[in-house]
């Protein structure tokens, strides 16, 4: 029997969430010196509008700082949900949302529109690691709707930042978005301006998009993955891909990538490859994956495809599986960083039997580089 792939060679949490509160959202990247810093947001419950961003660091991987709140000054009036990145000359930035606190303890989610409370694209920057930021930038929403954002800012050597979002309903019943599409915002002016550009527009109007991403690969191609949701029925549809060739300017037809998954993330290889992460809820074994592919205009090119955490459970109720049982998760939003030493960081949100908080797990995959 061959051996797996990824071995792993350390896990632990990252952070563990304290009595009557829970964590979510993470996303690492790593600093010129080789410092490890995750941002990741914590709130009083599963669907409750009142995220707080924090910032950890690590040297190693295994010991973390305390979280650090960029915008504790804000945390009463807005609930922000975002994620960072890094660009090619040093900067951080931190894109997502802010959606606004009318009443404490409030629902971000109504189960009447299946939508989200109304909110606003924001971002900021971080020129030194991530130790202090600039205020929340506004980027004007070309649709109408409320944004799904949980993909970072991809910003691409040439100095484009390419953000996007999936469309939601909102709380107002009459209101019509056209969700069948995710939507691609572009700077080419440090975000003085921004165009607008479907990513993946669906032919179905009731296939939709959740936890979509955007990253640039080594030759410079754009890659974007998301989550493709059957409104019809609430099944999924396999995990499709689209591939840029000149900046994001264009994008090619919608293509499957084989891959049954929900919530997903990508990062980059040195060789043009990249990292497809994602959650296995309907399908045993249940848990995170992680898959090396190679994609083309063709085909995505799975090269591997393994499993990496093993879920006890799919959710907290066995059968709560679909996207719209989402406060029933019991582990998610996972994402992946390369490593200077080449080990593979991992991590997501998890609530377990006798802890909850932010997990990590540390791979090695000799045959990667």
């Amino acid at each position: 029997m061959r051996s797996k792939f990824f071995k792993i060679v350390d896990e632990g949490f990252v952070y563990r969430a304290v009595r009557n509160t829970v964590a979510c959202g993470s996303r690492c990247v790593l600093s010129d010196t080789g410092e490890i810093v995750c941002s990741f947001m914590v709130q009083s419950g599963l669907g409750i509008n009142d995220f707080i961003p924090v910032i950890v660091r690590s040297r190693d991987g295994r010991k973390w700082s305390s979280p650090v709140m960029p915008w504790q000054h804000l945390s009463n009036i807005y609930s922000i949900f975002g994620s960072i990145s890094r660009s090619h000359d040093g900067q951080m930035f931190f894109f997502g949302t802010r959606t606004k606190i009318d009443v404490h303890g409030e629902s971000f989610w109504s189960e009447a529109t299946q939508g989200l409370k109304d909110n606003e694209l924001v971002y900021a920057h971080s020129a030194d690691d991530g130790r202090s930021w600039s205020e929340l930038f506004v980027i004007p929403k070309p649709i109408p709707g409320a944004a799904e954002a949980p993909g970072a800012m991809c910003v691409t050597r040439n100095g484009s930042w390419h953000v996007c979002y999936s469309p939601y309903n909102t709380f107002d019943p009459n209101l019509s978005v056209e969700r069948n599409q995710v939507v691609l915002l572009t700077s080419r002016d440090n975000g003085k301006s921004w165009l607008y550009k479907p990513m993946f527009h669906f032919e179905k109007r009731y296939a939709t998009a959740a936890e979509a991403w955007v990253i640039e690969l080594s030759d410079g191609r754009l890659l974007g993955t998301c989550w493709k949701l059957n409104q019809k029925d609430g099944s999924d549809f396999p995990n499709p891909y689209t591939i840029s060739f000149d900046d994001g300017r264009t994008w090619t037809s919608s293509k499957s990538t084989g891959i049954m998954g929900q919530s997903t993330a990508l990062a980059p290889l040195p060789d043009g490859r990249a990292l497809f992460i994602y959650n296995q809820r309907k399908q045993v074994p249940y848990g995170v994956r992680l898959a090396v592919v190679n994609p083309c205009d063709v085909d995505f090119g799975i090269n591997v495809d393994e499993l990496i955490y093993n879920a006890e459970k799919p959710a907290k109720k066995q059968s709560a599986t679909s996207h719209g049982d989402w406060t029933n998760f019991s582990f998610g939003e996972p994402h992946v960083a390369v490593l200077k030493d080449k080990t593979l960081l991992v991590v997501f949100w998890c609530i377990e039997q006798d802890e909850s908080g932010i997990r990590y797990i540390r791979l090695e995959a000799p045959e990667l580089f």
